[in-house]
């Protein structure tokens, strides 16, 4: 396959993204992924108000002009801590993401490429990380690390690391397996060859929409972790910790404090699920679910 017909691809790939894009289906979740970096970009820069300003004589004030989030039990800005709270989430599922994809595609690139013991014993390796529930694997090297947001980002990277290694090796095995890269090898050209522009290219639609997926769960896992206390401490508006720390004034009827981080980790999961299947039809016709956490 020459470089231009690859090119020739890749321009139909984007011609077809495009035009989806002006569908509902992809439009809506598009949309909300969009308003929500703005908020997140933006809106510290543009609310004047500060996530860990304490203003005791505004506590527990319902959602108004002033303050369309409410305030919390100290008088703090709920969408200011809101605001922040995006940023946090956002910055690290795309951490996640990227580092994921970064070594966990080198894995099953890598592995499906070379074949033999390099395959073998690393596959070994994923299928003792994917023996664990990842949300467990993830607390149990949070713990061991300390908590903390860092700490937390690194056991939901890791966690996503074998999800990547194992997609990545299966597209990687049936590439291997068409009548033209078949040829090529046959013809001589090595490994490294075939796998640069042969293999590589073929494969990031399947990267890509494994990493739409893995996203929404990295913003998930991040707010379980800060749920339980393993993730961001207090006074951090991380959402799953503003959870916790507003579950005690929602039986007395100031349920904002929790409703409103609540409700931005359900836009953000819904919305990168959401891609992540309409990727998978427009990249992948012959879509092939994602390895992702039960």
């Amino acid at each position: 396959m020459t470089f231009g017909s690859r090119l020739d691809g890749a321009r139909a790939r984007l011609g077809r993204v495009v035009s989806h894009s002006r569908r509902p289906a992809l439009a809506i979740p598009l949309a909300i992924l969009g308003l929500l970096v703005s908020l997140a970009v933006f809106g510290p820069l543009l609310w004047p108000k500060g996530p860990l300003a304490v203003d005791l004589g505004s506590a527990l004030q319902a959602p108004s002009l002033a303050h369309p989030m409410g305030t919390d039990e100290l008088g703090r800005d709920v969408f200011a801590r809101f605001l922040e709270g995006a940023r946090i989430s956002l910055g690290i599922g795309v951490l996640v993401v990227v580092v994921g994809a970064a070594i966990g595609g080198a894995i099953g690139i890598v592995s499906g490429t070379l074949g033999g013991w390099v395959d073998g014993v690393s596959m070994r390796i994923m299928d003792a990380l994917l023996a664990f529930p990842p949300l467990v694997l993830a607390m149990a090297v949070t713990v061991g690390l300390g908590v903390g947001l860092r700490s937390a980002a690194l056991g939901i990277m890791l966690t996503s690391v074998p999800w990547y290694a194992r997609v990545l090796r299966s597209e990687v095995l049936r590439v291997r397996a068409t009548p033209f890269v078949e040829a090529i090898s046959v013809l001589g050209a090595t490994r490294r060859r075939l796998m640069n522009r042969h293999i590589l290219p073929h494969v990031l639609p399947t990267l890509l929409i494994q990493a739409a997926a893995v996203f929404g769960y990295a913003i998930l896992a991040l707010a379980a972790l800060s749920f339980v206390g393993l993730g961001a401490q207090l006074p951090t508006p991380e959402w799953g910790a503003m959870i916790t720390e507003g579950l005690p004034y929602a039986l007395g009827g100031q349920w904002w404090i929790s409703i409103f981080p609540g409700v931005g980790i359900l836009l953000l999961v819904v919305s990168s699920g959401l891609l992540a299947d309409r990727a998978r039809d427009i990249l992948d016709p012959q879509a092939r679910h994602s390895i992702l956490p039960e």
